[in-house]
């Protein structure tokens, strides 16, 4: 297939009360290798957004930057998708601010926001949106690992 990615990056985050703790879990997979990378990390203290996102960054950090590549990010957060395909040249057109007019209040999350966008620049990145708990099978793996992140750091 001419046009498959070299890596589709599967993400998920969750929190527990929103904000409370927090997890977020990524499958790298690499279509012609079939290896599969599994990644969670948490935060004690945080909101569902924040981790949906810091889950799209931590998995574009673990690919290797020393070329640029083709990369699918499939995740089930609408405000991820939507932020990177629609909003975001806004936001930046507008100093990350979610309006023009003097005035108009900082776009929220724009210190990951900024990060996402500049990992991205890095490769050839497309994004697609899945249902979250519909049975898709890497939706639903990057989901348990983001709640047994959310464990893992209310046991610290």
């Amino acid at each position: 297939m001419k046009n498959q990615p070299d890596v589709i990056v599967y993400t998920d985050g969750a929190c527990s009360g929103n904000p409370g703790p927090g997890g977020w879990g990524v499958l790298l997979q690499h279509p012609e290798t079939k290896t599969v990378k599994k990644l969670s990390g948490g935060d004690p203290d945080t909101t569902n957004n924040r981790m949906e996102l810091m889950a799209v960054i931590e998995g574009l950090r673990a690919i290797d930057d020393s070329q640029r590549r083709r990369v699918h990010v499939v995740s089930d957060s609408e405000y991820v998708i939507r932020g990177m395909t629609e909003w975001i040249t806004g936001w930046i057109a507008n100093g990350w601010r979610r309006g023009k007019k003097s005035g108009a209040p900082p776009v929220k999350n724009s210190d990951l926001w900024k990060i996402l966008h500049a990992l991205v620049a890095q490769h050839e990145v497309t994004f697609e949106h899945v249902r979250g708990h519909a049975g898709h099978a890497e939706n639903e793996e990057c989901d348990r690992l983001a709640v047994a992140a959310i464990d893992s750091v209310r046991n610290r």
